[in-house]
């Protein structure tokens, strides 16, 4: 591995600086530093940590025709990452020591960014038994999130459960808040558009009422409890409530529930349909609130990759979810930063600090003597257009295309190696 210098870097508290890279670790943070390897100029962008996502749909093994370990991979390169954590509903369902270790595997052969299994909760995710929860603990994946994302964890004694089991290794219990006698058949939000339109309405209560239920549990065993992908404002007033308890849950938000909203349903375009789904403008200013205060923990993309046939149907049948690794940092900062809400520092927090302390990934998060060298540089007064035909994952079903965005990710550096250079793919020993 060469050394590696980069050249005026401008970090989020302003300063300027140049940084060492040496063996893939950060060595020097100072003024004019002399290279004596590769350098790279940095003086038109700003440098943040590299990106971390707790809430990635990798989708092998198994569904490897909407992405792979791989394509994922280079899609959140692009995007500004250097750490994913691939979801468990795969199939067969990462529930097994044997499955996540084959996700921890599949990534380290991509070799573009770390990629940690999240483990199921319960065996198929069918919610009826715990999964291997300590066997995948302590596995060489050495997975400490747990999650049936997807599905919610409905039955309050096996979450009981689940959260003292996971306690006794440090693990977290990541929830997809939705309670499903509340949202069967449901197809949007539950409001004035829905019934306009005649969809199935999902009503906020079904998320509000297990993000209740799962704090008092987790309160009740002292577990770590995080809430994914949260849309309402219920939702947020119960998290604020139980932060000011002291009592110990985490929740994020994704970068399209900061953005959009259900009235988009009414084009019945599939690329809009998702789990949880779009909510009303009062829900996204109460996420962009909770995010800009700290209630909202993290900003976590939700990377949900589906093949064309999945997508190009009617409405009904069409699957939930949208992608984001290539866009979420711009998302955010056009719903966050340019209306002054946060800056780029909070931001930074929110997209790699916060959710590698949650996830337990000590290579990540910081710029520091000593650590891991993964970073991200952006040019901060880049104005882009999205555009679904160019994206590196393997599906299409942006919410974003032909959207102009705010600032753009120029170079990502995994472990001291540049694997992003102007907005290009440097390549891997491996494709």
């Amino acid at each position: 591995m060469k050394n590696l210098t980069l050249k005026s870097a401008r970090l989020a508290d302003g300063t300027v600086v140049d940084l060492k890279i040496v063996q893939g670790i950060i060595t020097e943070i100072s003024s004019n530093i002399k290279s004596d390897g590769d350098e790279v100029d940095l003086a038109k962008n700003l440098l943040l940590p590299g990106l971390v996502d707790l809430h990635t749909h990798l989708r092998e093994p198994g569904k490897e025709n909407s992405e792979t370990v791989l394509t994922g991979s280079k899609a959140a390169v692009r995007g500004g990452y250097t750490a994913l954590s691939a979801m468990a509903n795969t199939s067969p369902v990462a529930d097994s020591a044997g499955v996540v270790e084959q996700v921890q595997r599949l990534g380290k052969l991509a070799g573009l960014c770390d990629v940690f299994p999240i483990g199921a909760v319960t065996v198929g995710l069918h919610g009826e038994q715990l999964a291997e929860l300590s066997a995948m603990a302590h596995s060489a994946a050495n997975v400490r999130i747990f999650s049936d994302d997807g599905k919610c964890v409905s039955d309050p004694l096996l979450m009981r459960r689940a959260l003292e089991y996971v306690k006794s290794f440090g693990g977290v219990i990541a929830q997809h808040a939705q309670e499903p006698l509340l949202t069967k058949n449901a197809q949007m939000n539950e409001g004035v558009i829905s019934g306009k339109l005649g969809l199935t309405g999902w009503p906020a209560v079904a998320e509000t009422s297990i993000i209740a239920r799962d704090i008092l549990l987790a309160d009740q065993v002292k577990s770590r409890l995080h809430i994914c992908h949260l849309s309402t404002r219920g939702g947020v007033e119960i998290v604020r409530w139980a932060k000011s308890q002291g009592m110990s849950v985490t929740a994020e938000v994704t970068p399209h529930h900061l953005m959009l909203t259900d009235d988009l349903v009414e084009s019945y375009d599939p690329v809009y349909k998702v789990n949880p789904p779009l909510r009303t403008l009062d829900d996204v200013q109460a996420l962009r609130e909770g995010l800009a205060d700290g209630t909202i923990d993290i900003v976590a993309t939700d990377h949900a990759p589906h093949a064309d046939e999945d997508k190009d149907c009617e409405w009904s049948a069409a699957a939930f979810g949208m992608i984001g690794l290539e866009t979420a940092l711009s998302v955010t900062a056009t719903a966050m930063i340019s209306t002054k809400m946060m800056d780029w520092n909070s931001l930074a927090v929110r997209m790699s600090t916060k959710p590698a302390h949650i996830g337990g990934y000590a290579n990540h998060g910081v710029i520091a003597v000593g650590a891991h060298a993964n970073l991200t540089a952006i040019d901060t007064e880049a104005r882009w257009k999205v555009n679904r035909d160019e994206s590196l994952s393997k599906s299409r079903n942006t919410p974003f295309h032909g959207q102009e965005l705010v600032g753009k990710v120029m170079d990502t550096f995994f472990n001291g190696v540049h694997v992003l250079a102007h907005g290009s793919l440097t390549g891997n020993k491996y494709e």
